[in-house]
């Protein structure tokens, strides 16, 4: 018989919303068991004045802990999941960055075999079939246009883990590009585009359903050329990717996009590269060279020299920024963080929520909206230290 651990006195974020005081949670077997008023177990752990939420689900992560996905080494992906999952992500796609097409199909076949062994959620390929002009830290030599059978030939390389990957739907064979990913089961997702207004909702009619970190590598919102910002918030068929690290995006974007999209139509992911959970100091990213500066990573020299380049932020930091700057009711920022990455993904029947007879993914705040515990399939990953 496998160890039943109920989790007692916490505030539960469960699908439905905060749950009643008093109600526990059992795990078993790896799995959430029970979530009632009054509940036994083999051990109880007392979690009053803390908060329980589902593990976080990060759709866009390149890298952490030093390591990044791009290296094609087994050794440092796990590195990064290691260092993403002790910070509440315990479901992750690993992302790339533009490079030549026969490396980023050998990232592939790495990032696959972790996939079937479970560390990894599937792959999502950021580049090279993106705008030369929104490259941000892309290097543009390497950029090309999407021909289907480029793009064929990295969903094929991930075996089966391809889940998504962000284009440019303007560029010749976008909207051939985006339907045979649809047609594939693997998303679509605009970015790192020059489109217009018009041009994304033709993406979209094609099947795209994804905005990769929506404002970022875009054009502006204008009052005469709306652009691709308008058509993605607008359309209920697309979730839009944000950043909240405070970097990428200014507070009041932030709320235009929770008050346009609805937080059903948000995803929170990170976009870390390899310094996530580092210091300041020079990091790879891809054939590129990061300076991360006050926590701030931009490309270090070259012809995009100064571009942000992705991230440093950790999802627990997001939650965070979500409930206390930001202002967003907690059931709204654990939607962006793992109920609606995990239905984007096809992985809502395991991980996203807290219910029963789904993995025993949780992490576990202080009043404060500190981490102080993770837990992954009915194991902790970081204990909590409870008085």
């Amino acid at each position: 018989m496998a160890e039943r651990t109920v989790l007692t006195g916490a505030g539960l974020v469960l699908p439905t919303g905060v749950a009643e005081e008093g109600t526990a949670l059992a795990v078993e077997g790896g799995r959430i068991a029970e979530i009632a008023p009054r509940t036994t177990g083999d051990r109880t752990l007392d979690l009053s004045g803390h908060w329980i939420v589902p593990g976080f689900v990060d759709m866009h992560v390149h890298g952490g802990g030093g390591a990044s996905f791009s290296a094609g080494s087994a050794e440092e992906a796990l590195t990064a999941i290691r260092t993403h999952r002790a910070h509440g992500t315990t479901t992750m796609v690993a992302s790339t960055v533009t490079g030549d097409l026969d490396d980023l199909a050998r990232q592939a076949a790495v990032l696959s075999e972790l996939t079937e062994q479970g560390d990894l959620a599937g792959i999502h390929f950021e580049g090279p079939f993106i705008s030369p002009h929104r490259c941000g830290a892309h290097q543009p030599d390497l950029l090309r246009d999407p021909d289907p059978s480029d793009v064929r030939k990295l969903v094929d390389a991930a075996r089966g883990a391809a889940r998504m990957m962000t284009l440019a739907p303007e560029l010749p064979g976008g909207l051939e590009s985006v339907r045979l990913l649809a047609d594939h089961g693997v998303i679509a997702a605009v970015g790192h585009t020059d489109s217009t207004y018009e041009a994304t909702l033709e993406a979209i009619d094609a099947g795209a359903t994804v905005a990769t970190h929506l404002f970022n590598a875009m054009p502006s919102l204008l009052h005469r050329a709306p652009g691709p910002i308008a058509a993605l918030l607008e359309d209920e068929r697309i979730t839009v990717e944000l950043i909240n690290d405070g970097t990428h995006l200014h507070p009041s974007v932030l709320e235009l996009a929770f008050a346009r999209a609805g937080a059903e139509r948000v995803a929170f992911i990170t976009d870390a590269m390899g310094a996530a959970g580092m210091n300041d100091g020079m990091y790879p990213l891809g054939p590129m060279r990061v300076e991360v500066k006050d926590g701030v990573a931009r490309i270090a020299d070259g012809p995009t020299a100064g571009s942000i380049a992705g991230s440093t932020l950790t999802l627990d930091t997001a939650f965070k920024r979500a409930v206390t700057i930001d202002e967003l009711p907690v059931e709204a920022a654990v939607q962006a963080l793992s109920a609606n990455p995990a239905r984007l993904l096809g992985v809502a029947d395991r991980v996203g929520s807290l219910e029963p007879g789904k993995d025993a993914d949780l992490v576990v705040f202080d009043e404060a909206y500190e981490l102080v515990g993770v837990m992954r399939k009915g194991t902790w990953v970081v204990a909590p230290e409870v008085r």
